[in-house]
């Protein structure tokens, strides 16, 4: 599987809002009741959603924003790369170097991870093929 490395960075908050909101859509999507926040990596290179990611398209809940869903695993654990179609085409609030992982629980408290703190993400198989 490939791996992406990166740097634990703070975020904005914005996805803690929109995981609980549209909670039972990414239920839908993943089979995973998200935890309402991601952990945001600081990648030294841009990485770019694979082609024929799961989405959640904008019109599905009536919204604005579609979010690119990459199957992923982190410390042993399922995952989801998040990244908002705007992220992805370079006109959005982070960069391609930005990425953020959502799975079931806190990742910051379920591993005592901090700024600054380096982290490996395995992307799924499937997910890295497409």
């Amino acid at each position: 599987m490939p791996k992406l490395r990166g740097k634990v960075v703070s975020g904005m908050g914005n996805f803690s809002v929109w995981i609980e909101r549209l909670r039972d859509h990414y239920l839908r999507k993943t089979g995973m009741l998200l935890f309402p926040g991601t952990l945001n990596l600081q990648l030294d290179e841009p990485w770019f959603v694979p082609a024929g990611s799961l989405r959640l398209e904008a019109a599905e809940y009536g919204g604005t924003v579609t979010v690119n869903i990459v199957p992923c695993s982190i410390f042993g654990r399922p995952a989801f790369i998040l990244r908002t179609t705007a992220n992805e085409e370079g006109r959005g609030h982070h960069p391609r170097t930005i990425i953020e992982i959502a799975t079931d629980v806190k990742l910051r408290d379920a591993h005592q991870l901090k700024d600054g703190d380096c982290v490996e993400v395995e992307i799924a198989s499937e997910a890295a093929l497409s």
